[in-house]
């Protein structure tokens, strides 16, 4: 399904550099929890509230306060979170230094003050826990996306490398409306796909009251600014999720990252045409989407595909648009999909999932409300074998180490009031045992300190109380 979600052959062998780190950042957080306990002002706005295997984080005021409120309240779990990461970076020429080299001079400079900000507050906290990351780490952390699946094949092509796609096939989603809902408004659902390691550190929903913007609810990597599974709504109205296109092949390392062109995108739009705006402004091709966008002022759904050469737009206020990371304009499929699109649902688990989704939508057109889009994706079911049991084929993808690792659903009275469904975990309520995983898999050994057990989780409405 990923690249991200095969064997990775990182023997757990002595490595001194891992070993002063590691014990560095104990020391460090056992003298934090040693010294007096100083509340400072600036989190005097902000909560935490953990509930069914969710962070709830409510942040407020100024950039700079935001991210320190973020550090502060999630610092355990960033650190936890940074470190997972850094597994995926420990061999070859691209390791963590690197990372950290490439997101400052690629991305630093191009990003707007208020998310240097909240990048620095972010860190500063972390620090004043006793954790040993400096702002750099976390912009490498917010841009690892855009590094591993856009940025390296894009170097390693310039190289002379063959020109790859990414493999990452990540979520299913679909947004509806007028006669597809039970009440004619828009009901829009998603799911995120990943890796385990890092899929269920995708926990967090982040409730952020900017002094500038919308108020926005997102799901987010526990330490990201912005959400990563790119699922939110805002105060104006405005709903969104993506699915990756699969196979995407482009990057120009002079545009604007990914990461924040969604962060304004949520916080600063009030229409569909705004929501575009944002994500067309410094384009670089990084984490290339198909989003889904919903207005509950007009009940108007669009769907964006954003390549880099290649964008195209739809808009509608009657039906639906579907995501399984497939993509769908012509000219974007042949200029920047190397190899084309293999259509042929016998052979491509995206197209059975496209196939799957329009027949659950046209079925029960007219009935379609959250308790329905829960079922969707939960669905287990590959309509085109016709054989039960989730795979990377199915809406509630399961594919070797990974898949759906959470789940939300909204619709507009809910919107309208910033609050969504959410459910952590796997989207049919099955679970995954680490422990189970690892005795048959001796090539994930590496990941034994930082993977732990998927537990079934309820739905559950965020916020509880308003």
């Amino acid at each position: 399904m990923d690249r991200g979600l095969r064997p990775v052959n990182l023997p757990w062998e002595f490595d001194i550099g891992v070993y002063h780190s590691v014990m560095t950042s104990m020391i460090c957080a056992l003298v934090a929890l040693l010294s007096p306990s100083q509340s400072s002002p600036r989190l005097d706005k902000a909560t935490r509230t953990d509930d069914a295997g969710w962070i709830y984080l409510h942040l407020e005021g100024a950039p700079k306060d935001i991210g320190f409120q973020y550090g502060s309240l999630a610092a355990k779990e960033i650190d936890d979170a940074q470190r997972a990461l850094r597994l995926s970076f420990r061999q070859g020429p691209y390791d963590w230094n690197w990372c950290r080299k490439a997101a400052k001079d690629l991305f630093w400079s191009k990003l707007d003050p208020e998310f240097q900000d909240e990048i620095a507050g972010q860190a500063e906290a972390l620090k004043s826990k006793g954790f040993p990351y400096d702002q750099w780490d976390v912009l490498a952390y917010n841009s690892y996306i855009e590094l591993k699946d856009y940025y390296i094949p894009y170097l390693q092509a310039k190289a002379g490398g063959e020109r790859k796609g990414t493999t990452r096939e990540s979520c299913s989603a679909f947004i509806a409306t007028g006669s597809t809902t039970k009440d004619g408004k828009i009901v829009m659902g998603h799911n995120l796909w990943w890796d385990y390691l890092m899929g269920q550190r995708c926990n967090v929903l982040l409730d952020i009251t900017p002094i500038k913007g919308n108020r926005m609810i997102m799901d987010a990597f526990c330490g990201f600014i912005h959400s990563g599974s790119d699922y939110a709504i805002n105060s104006a109205g405005i709903l969104l999720c993506e699915t990756t296109i699969s196979g995407f092949s482009g990057f120009d390392p002079n545009g604007i990252p990914e990461f924040m062109r969604m962060r304004k995108a949520i916080q600063y739009s009030a229409s569909l045409d705004d929501v575009k705006a944002q994500f067309l402004k410094g384009n670089n091709g990084g984490y290339a989407n198909t989003w889904l966008i919903g207005d509950t002022k007009t009940s108007e759904i669009g769907k964006l595909e954003l390549g880099l050469k290649n964008v195209d737009f739809q808009r509608k206020k009657d039906g639906y648009f579907v995501g399984s990371n497939f993509p769908e304009s012509p000219k974007l499929i042949a200029q920047e999909v190397p190899g084309g699109w293999n259509a042929d649902p016998m052979s491509n688990g995206c197209e059975r999932r496209r196939i799957r989704w329009n027949s659950l939508l046209k079925k029960n057109a007219g009935k379609v409300d959250c308790e329905m889009a829960k079922s969707f994706l939960a669905d287990t079911f590959d309509e085109v074998l016709g054989v039960h049991g989730g795979s990377g084929s199915t809406l509630c993808g399961m594919e070797g180490f990974g898949g759906a690792v959470n789940t939300k659903v909204v619709d507009s009275t809910l919107a309208q009031s910033m609050r969504i469904w959410g459910r952590m975990g796997i989207s049919d309520g099955s679970t995954f045992k680490a422990k189970d995983f690892l005795s048959k898999n001796s090539g994930f050994e590496a990941m034994r300190p930082y993977l732990r057990d998927i537990p079934a989780q309820p739905w559950k409405v965020f916020p509880t109380a308003n």
